[in-house]
């Protein structure tokens, strides 16, 4: 938590608590307007936890569980659908999201190199942990109007600005 306060400053407010508790959630949204996902929704998308949320932010690990096959594809199952049932949770929730679909992400430092937002990517590709905070934080100003889900992993595509990032993946079909 200390790591995200100082990497972020007054812009975000990192809250500790246990998603399968409704004390926890209720305490901990109250006067949220955006939620950063990056595990389990839990109790976070019951509608009654949600009054006042904007937006929500997902970074799901989904299309890396999709992609691997034989003994691979067995190991994930419970991952794989751990995920999925997180992006049905959000989606269905009623508030606008943004789903951050990452490639399998690596400890590396963020911001040395570039991204690759094309479909099918994060089956194959890596994302540094770094980099996927702060896509997720850039996101926190681009709220799509109902939906948006993309895929992202490191590549040659330099970003100038998010904002257009964002409208652009929404334009090109990815807004569910």
């Amino acid at each position: 938590m200390k790591a995200a306060v100082s990497a972020f400053g007054s812009y975000i407010e990192p809250i500790a608590g246990d998603i399968t508790d409704k004390t926890s959630v209720k305490k901990a949204l109250k006067g949220v307007r955006v939620i950063i996902c990056t595990e389990k929704m839990g109790m976070l998308a019951e509608a009654k936890n949600l009054k006042g949320i904007e937006h929500i932010i997902l970074l799901s690990q989904l299309a890396v569980f999709k992609s691997g096959g034989g003994i691979q594809a067995f190991m994930n199952e419970k991952a794989k659908k751990l995920a999925e049932a997180g992006e049905i949770a959000v989606i269905t929730s009623g508030v606008s999201y943004t789903i951050v679909r990452a490639g399998s992400l690596q400890d590396k430092p963020g911001g040395q190199r570039g991204f690759n937002f094309k479909e099918g990517c994060a089956g194959k590709g890596t994302l540094s942990r770094e980099d996927a905070a702060a896509i997720c934080v850039e996101a926190l100003d681009s709220p799509a109007k109902e939906g948006l889900i993309f895929e992202v992993v490191n590549g040659e595509e330099t970003v100038q600005n998010w904002n257009e990032i964002f409208s652009s993946l929404a334009n090109s079909g990815n807004q569910e």
